[in-house]
Parts: structure tokens; sequence; C-alpha cells
């Protein structure tokens, strides 16, 4: 984690961008104290809560109780193999 003062991360933003995207979250100090942190998008999304997470993405699921899940009892249709064997 890096610690930037805010005159130079606004000078150098672009790297600022950079490393929190590779690196992880960069701190922005103003008059030595820390006042700001950039972070990656997936990180933010993540502290953010707008992934589900895998049990409510399992329970936003479509309803299938609806489906009709029966298997056919019909034979099997019969095939000529010919000459193949």
């Amino acid at each position: 984690m890096s610690v930037w003062q805010l005159q130079e991360a606004k000078q150098r933003f672009s790297e600022v961008v950079r490393r929190a995207h590779d690196e992880g979250p960069q701190i922005v100090t103003r008059h030595g104290e820390d006042v700001a942190v950039i972070i990656d998008m997936a990180e933010y999304r993540r502290l953010k809560g707008d992934e589900p997470d895998f049990k409510e993405f399992l329970l936003s699921a479509p309803d299938l109780s609806e489906l009709d899940l029966t298997r056919s009892k019909d034979l099997p249709r019969e095939v000529d193999l010919g000459d193949v064997w």
C-alpha cells in the first residue's frame, strides 16, 4: 500500500490508479492526514456488496417447481446400424 501526498496524487493520477489496480489500495494524504483511499473497482464492488454471495445467487434463481421434469416411459427408437459393426 503506497501513500501519496494530494498534490503528487493529482500530478500522477494515472499511476495512482494503475497501482490501485495492480498493487492494492493507495492512500492519499493532505497536510499529513489520511484523507482518501483509491481502490480497484472490483474491491469497491466487493466492499459495497454489489455482487451477491453464492447463497444469494442460488436463491435468486428462477422457480423451477413448475417445470415438468418427468421422464418419458416410451421405449427408445430403433436404430439401424447397418454395416457399421
